[in-house]
């Protein structure tokens, strides 16, 4: 068959370690074969973002605004270990929070749903999306070592000159502290962001924080959510027949793992960051979790909801079969190719992309699958296999469907 084309690139992060490896087989052996790839590659690895002083990094990010959509490896966000296995200049901030920063959007993750693996919480029936706020908090705090007895105060002076001061703590030994923000614009963009696509999807939305402890930092997020909820969708939301409601973040763990699923939880950045894990690996593994950020001014990055698998590329390295599941991958390339078709009117990309999804679908539902999953399955005969032979079936069943 003719190849595909595409005639705008796609902005291509590569990442590290085994998702790395991934990456390169997922394009050598879905991609490459039926599209002609139009790229414009940033090579987001540990090494190169050490080497440019993480400009790199930057780069991407500004390119993502530039064309539009994006796709994303995983990455490493180095901490000590990092720094001396790496040989590492600086400890370098997380990618994924540098890029949020620029393109200041929400970021959606649902899970990919089977047939034949269950829910580890028997009353979830549907899937339930996680929207997080992709700006600020921990992601972007500063932070050092406190090396003995002293005062620590929090201070901030207006462009007018005035100033305000207050203690945070009176030091009597050596400890830790961290200053982390926020922006009312940032978490306008972010309601706003969950408002549209509750409504697009009808399904009902919920927040949580922890207002009650953070009476300032995130009660400002609980306010600003209500007004604008009730200034601007309170009326569509009832019209579309779906609910919006606050509850505490403790309260709201309780709440989803009591429900039976189909709504979205909207989080902060660090509480979406957990619960997303929690609720991909319930739903079956944390590599079945689609991940998209979408921007106010509809820009779109398409990642992987997991990190670099570390412990796969070790034995990667040593010669040793590894089956890490690249699924969550594939659909971040799905997801990015679908998402660029619709903007070009490139009909063909759009079905191809769909249609690698499909086939994906069927070769996890014939009970071909990575290890992580066939402990899960149920009603299936299940036949494990490595990574390189789970994508060549995938490519069998594409294959296929494409004839």
């Amino acid at each position: 068959m003719e190849k595909i084309k595409m005639t705008t690139p796609l902005v291509e992060m590569d990442g590290d370690e085994m998702t790395r490896v991934l990456w390169q087989w997922i394009k050598e052996e879905l991609l490459c074969p039926f599209v002609e790839l139009n790229t414009e590659y940033y090579d987001l690895g540990l090494p190169n973002r050490d080497a440019t002083g993480d400009q790199v990094t930057m780069d991407a990010a500004l390119a993502n605004k530039k064309y539009g959509v994006s796709v994303k490896c995983a990455t490493i966000t180095p901490n000590a270990q990092r720094m001396t296995e790496y040989d590492l200049h600086e400890m370098w901030k997380s990618p994924n929070g540098t890029i949020r920063a620029v393109l200041d959007g929400t970021v959606f993750r649902a899970p990919i749903l089977l047939d034949c693996i269950k829910p580890v919480v028997k009353t979830w029936k549907k899937p339930i999306t996680i929207a997080r706020h992709a700006y600020g908090d921990v992601y972007k705090g500063t932070e050092f070592r406190i090396p003995g007895p002293g005062k620590a105060e929090l201070v901030f002076t207006g462009a007018d000159g005035t100033e305000l001061r207050q203690t945070i703590y009176d030091f009597e030994c050596a400890g830790v502290l961290q200053g982390t923000y926020n922006k009312d614009s940032s978490i306008e963009s972010f309601a706003r962001s969950c408002f549209n696509y509750a409504l697009s999807t009808k399904q009902d939305l919920w927040f949580s924080t922890k207002d009650t402890i953070s009476k300032k930092y995130d009660h400002t997020f609980k306010d600003i959510f209500a007004e604008i909820y009730e200034k601007e969708y309170k009326e569509q939301f009832e019209a579309a027949g779906i609910e919006y409601f606050y509850t505490l973040i403790d309260d709201a763990v309780a709440r989803v793992v009591r429900s039976e699923g189909g709504f979205i939880w909207a989080c902060k950045n660090y509480d979406g960051d957990v619960m997303s894990d929690m609720v991909s690996t319930a739903f079956g593994s944390l590599a079945m979790m689609t991940s998209v950020l979408v921007s106010p001014d509809g820009n779109y990055e398409y990642e992987a909801a997991h990190g670099t698998v570390t412990r796969h590329y070790y034995r990667y390295l040593k010669g040793e079969s590894t089956s890490t599941n690249p699924m969550a991958t594939i659909f971040a390339w799905t997801g990015a190719l679908a998402k660029r078709g619709e903007l070009d009117g490139n009909e063909a990309l759009v079905k191809f992309a769909q249609t690698l999804e499909a086939a994906c679908l069927d070769t996890l539902a014939s009970g071909v699958m990575t290890k992580d999953l066939c402990g899960l399955a149920e009603g299936v005969e299940t036949k494990p296999v490595d990574s390189l032979e789970f994508i060549r079936a995938i490519r069998a069943n594409l294959e296929a469907k494409l004839a």
